[in-house]
């Protein structure tokens, strides 16, 4: 297979250039990674729906990844609960190396195609569940022997990756692949493959969470209310759904805990 994002980059002697042309040159490129993703909605479609229809019968969604592929799983798992109210191990975020991992790289954790399972099996994934392997390169090992040992237990599979044609694609049920060619500092998937995995994660999480029913109209009614700030926004969403007051909107979004629960209390009251 060809690996696009080890490609040379378009541009060199970076060190030579301007910052202002720098800037310019990365943001040209980084111009492309939604078209690239669009390429790929088909796909994302598929992933989003067959997710959804196993979260509703009772399974999970894990995320498996090494590197900033790992920590844009970890970060999408760990903003489900607050943005949507769901238990925090409906969506697990999992990264070769454990979590210490997510601020300091682990030497060669990547490369171990036996140790993804093991992380996986601490949470009894099961056939219920969904596994989404992450990986700019298509070829990680730690990703392909999690999805290899997860399909032998017949566990729903998906991936999102930017290269085509690769071993992670074939090992997945659904496989989404975003082609978004050299980056701007050559193979630094950090930059647009990264950019590319961080939108179709937003894409996947949000669409399957509409789908199980944790959004209304365009509104996050089950959002945790874990500062002043979601606070005041979901006493906006009660005023505007009940016609109460500021004070009497934000007495009875404390007494239930969540703008849903307070508004229907509020309708079954009157």
């Amino acid at each position: 297979m060809e690996i696009t994002t080890e490609k040379d980059s378009y541009y060199d002697h970076l060190e030579q250039m301007p910052v202002a042309e720098i800037l310019q040159h990365i943001n040209k490129l980084d111009h492309t990674v939604p078209e690239a993703v669009a390429r790929a909605l088909p796909q994302i479609e598929a992933l989003a729906i067959a997710t959804a229809a196993k979260i509703k019968a009772g399974g999970r969604l894990f995320y498996i990844g090494a590197g900033t592929s790992g920590r844009l799983g970890v970060v999408d798992a760990s903003e489900c609960p607050p943005t949507f109210g769901v238990p925090f191990d409906m969506v697990v975020g999992i990264i070769a190396g454990g979590d210490g991992a997510i601020r300091k790289a682990v030497e060669f954790a990547e490369d171990d195609a036996e140790q993804a399972w093991k992380d996986l099996a601490e949470y009894k994934i099961n056939d219920k569940d969904v596994l989404i392997g992450i990986a700019a390169s298509g070829t990680t090992p730690y990703v392909i022997g999690g999805l290899k040992t997860a399909n032998q237990h017949n566990i729903t599979t998906g991936c999102i990756v930017c290269n085509s044609g690769g071993p992670i694609a074939a090992e997945a049920k659904y496989p989404v692949e975003v082609i978004t060619g050299p980056e701007f500092l050559t193979g630094s998937t950090r930059m647009k493959a990264g950019t590319a995995q961080k939108l179709v994660l937003n894409m996947l999480s949000t669409c399957v969470m509409i789908q199980i029913g944790r959004v209304k109209g365009n509104k996050m009614v089950d959002m945790q209310l874990t500062n002043n700030k979601l606070v005041n926004r979901g006493t906006r969403m009660v005023m505007n759904q009940t016609g109460l007051d500021e004070n009497t909107a934000a007495g009875l979004l404390k007494e239930h805990g969540s703008v849903r629960k307070a508004v229907d209390n509020y309708k079954g009251m009157n």
